[in-house]
């Protein structure tokens, strides 16, 4: 790495640091679930139940059987994906079309941004994810051999970490077609990361299938996630308890007598059939969960669970982080917006794209419509932070400002 790359992965690291020493979070909630079952594993224990997905738990359990079952271990982990990520970010940068001046700012503010951050006490799936994403894109832009068997693979246990991540060879798929490149070649691309990616997922598969008696998919908690965010007593488009659903079918007696599989079907069908009825309820949950996601701003508490911070030091960490998330997503969303036309009247007048701007827009998009029918959470916006950063430099290149920010030398 260059020196005012070393110099901002350093800095962004002991900033990271800093943060885990002083900011003592406790896991609650899901993370809580994850660091329980990590111990489960790390002991021998099962590896789950088929209720939800458990790819960050067997790594963690894997983590803690080698360093010890404890938050440190833990914490650890996270800073060493954090630089990771810091690195696979550099060397994607690099293989992007962009001015050093440019690529400068765009890496400066990932490394400063406060998810990157603050996120190193939390124990969720979202690092590991980001570094699992991070990775594809890096092969993704390289000429690496076996470039889509790898990244097949990688699919596979990114849909471990979080189901949906499966539909990955769609994005090769549309990214390819995008850039006007031959129609066999891009089927054969994404048909190959399909392929391996199914291969690579199917013992977790056999294993869930033979468990329960009856095929099953990674997890069984998409039924339940589509059904509590979308029903007629749900407002803002978030979690909610599927008892106060109006007559539901949690409550009836072939739900309760069911399998967790069978249940997720129930509730699967149950949601479709909301969602067909009431499209344009359907469609205001979507929005409610989009802003949610990437505007909404409860993200940084998450870090101060059982943390015990000082509220004036609580009130400022806060301040910082909703004030980037804002400064940042909000410019970035509207270029989103302006790109996609730009984009889509380049394709229809055959003129060519920037890949990476491409690569950066649907991988957007392959994350917003999960959220947009399924649910909003602000940390689900965590592994789209480098796409949000790079979008936000281009708002300001077009408005001339990072033109006016002479080269920072740290």
């Amino acid at each position: 790495m260059e020196k005012y790359y070393r110099k901002a992965a350093f800095l962004g690291i002991l900033i990271s640091v800093l943060w885990v020493i002083f900011v003592n979070t406790q896991p609650f909630s899901d993370f809580a679930y994850y660091d329980g079952l990590a111990r489960q594993i790390a002991l021998g224990g099962p590896w789950g139940d088929t209720y939800t997905s458990v790819g960050y738990p067997i790594v963690l359990g894997f983590v803690y059987k080698i360093f010890g079952s404890s938050l440190v271990s833990a914490k650890i982990f996270n800073l060493t994906l954090t630089f990771i990520n810091y690195i696979l970010f550099y060397k994607i940068l690099k293989k992007a079309d962009l001015a050093e001046k440019k690529r400068r700012f765009i890496y400066g503010l990932f490394v400063a941004f406060p998810s990157n951050i603050f996120y190193n006490s939390v124990l969720a799936v979202e690092i590991l994810f980001t570094t699992i994403l991070l990775l594809m894109t890096f092969l993704y832009f390289y000429d690496v051999r076996y470039k889509y068997i790898l990244i097949g693979i990688l699919t596979a246990a990114g849909a471990m970490v979080k189901p949906f991540f499966i539909v990955f060879p769609f994005l090769i798929f549309m990214v390819e077609l995008c850039l006007k490149m031959k129609f066999w070649v891009v089927l054969k691309h994404s048909i190959t990361v399909f392929i391996i990616s199914a291969i690579a997922i199917s013992p977790w598969l056999y294993r869930n299938t033979k468990l329960l008696g009856q095929f099953t998919f990674i997890s069984n908690n998409s039924g339940i996630v589509l059904y509590v965010n979308n029903n007629s007593q749900n407002k803002y488009g978030m979690w909610m308890d599927a008892r106060n659903v109006h007559d539901s079918i949690v409550k009836k007696t072939e739900y309760i007598n069911a399998n967790a599989t069978e249940k997720n079907r129930m509730l699967s069908s149950a949601a479709r059939k909301w969602i067909g009825s009431h499209p344009a309820k359907f469609v205001q949950l979507g929005f409610k969960r989009l802003f949610i996601t990437y505007i909404g701003f409860s993200e940084i508490d998450y870090s101060f669970n059982g943390a015990n911070i000082n509220p004036v030091f609580k009130f400022i960490f806060s301040f910082y982080a909703y004030a980037a998330r804002y400064l940042v997503f909000i410019p970035a969303l509207i270029m989103i917006a302006v790109y996609s036309v730009i984009v889509i009247k380049k394709f229809f007048n055959k003129k060519p794209v920037d890949r990476y701007l491409i690569y950066n827009l649907i991988c957007f998009y392959m994350f917003a419509v999960v959220y947009f029918v399924s649910e909003g959470q602000p940390r689900y916006s965590f592994p789209c932070t480098f796409t949000l950063v790079y979008l936000f430099s281009c708002f300001m290149e077009r408005t001339n400002f990072v033109r006016s920010v002479k080269n920072v030398k740290l």
